[in-house]
């Protein structure tokens, strides 16, 4: 789960931008900047259903790293926009992989966000002998606590906000948006999809940015690219982001003797604090950093200084533990 705000610095331009096919009717949107000599690290976006931002290329030295980015399928630039047709965790770890073949990488590192944060742990937990390490923010556990917490505890938070998105739902659903919108907005006509999706999204800014926070509606086609960007996410969340019980302990366990950097804010009410906890706790060897005042943005100043930090330290030192655990 992801917000993204945008972040005043000038991102790199890209010198490699080309389409991938994937098979299933996929074709993949993957871009590469920074030094094409450089130490690999794929750097995996939120969402579910949102796309590769930009501004992410600021937390890496681009004279050090060379950057693969990619719209995951059904995202973005990536065609068919919207689909949700063979579009599963499997199959999006399963692409990460035929990147990293068809760029003839032998290792890289693997840096992730929010669900792009879930998807790092998977893909780690799959292919780890590909991997150099591990960085993961805003850790996203893909849990019903998760949705819970999210959807439905968090509503003192902003309640005249999460009120209009409750008035959408027959009134025995209003305590249970976790299981009800997904579902809901999956099954919805274009109306109805649009009314959910720009509700959904007042919600989240109001979490993300606080309840006084501006928000603007989108309308036309930034509305449809919304609205789409909305029904892939409904599509994970309703069917538990493909991921079993408890699937991140054992990706942990996995990960463990990598080097893994976990960052998290102290005040993030997208994805809770305690996420990066336990993955802390079940990763032996991991490292924690909880940002003071920081909320779910990878670009408040905090957050964005502590994320370059992280990888300017693993490009000194490779193969190291980053930084020092606190919990």
């Amino acid at each position: 789960m992801s917000t993204m705000p945008s972040t005043p610095s000038t991102p790199p331009d890209p010198w490699s931008v080309f389409a991938l096919d994937v098979g299933d009717g996929h074709q993949l949107h993957i871009e590469q900047s920074g030094a094409a000599d450089g130490l690999p690290v794929i750097c995996l976006h939120g969402g579910p259903g949102s796309s590769m931002a930009t501004g992410h290329r600021q937390f890496f030295d681009t004279t050090r790293y060379h950057i693969i980015q990619f719209d995951q399928r059904g995202c973005g630039r990536s065609t068919p926009r919207g689909g949700l047709t063979h579009n599963t965790t499997a199959h999006l770890v399963a692409d990460i992989e035929r990147i990293r073949l068809r760029l003839g990488i032998d290792r890289w590192l693997v840096f992730g966000g929010s669900w792009g944060a879930t998807l790092a742990m998977a893909y780690a937990a799959e292919h780890r002998d590909t991997c150099l390490g591990v960085i993961l923010r805003g850790v996203f556990l893909a849990s019903s606590d998760d949705l819970r917490r999210f959807f439905d505890d968090s509503h003192p938070h902003a309640p005249a906000i999460h009120a209009r998105l409750a008035a959408l739902a027959p009134m025995g659903a209003r305590s249970k948006l976790a299981h009800w919108l997904p579902a809901t907005l999956l099954a919805a006509n274009p109306n109805e999809q649009a009314a959910l999706t720009v509700a959904w999204m007042a919600w989240e800014n109001a979490l993300d940015n606080g309840p006084a926070a501006r928000f603007t509606p989108p309308t036309g086609d930034t509305l449809a690219t919304a609205i789409d960007k909305y029904r892939v996410q409904a599509h994970y969340l309703h069917h538990h982001c493909f991921l079993e019980n408890d699937w991140w302990r054992d990706a942990a366990a996995t990960m463990a003797g990598l080097p893994v950097a976990i960052l998290h804010g102290t005040q993030d009410r997208i994805c809770h604090p305690d996420n990066a906890r336990a993955v802390h706790a079940a990763c032996p060897g991991s490292t924690l950093q909880l940002i003071d005042g920081c909320g779910h943005s990878p670009f408040a100043p905090a957050m964005a200084a502590a994320l370059q930090e992280a990888t300017r330290h693993f490009a000194d030192k490779t193969g190291s533990v980053l930084g020092d655990s606190n919990t």
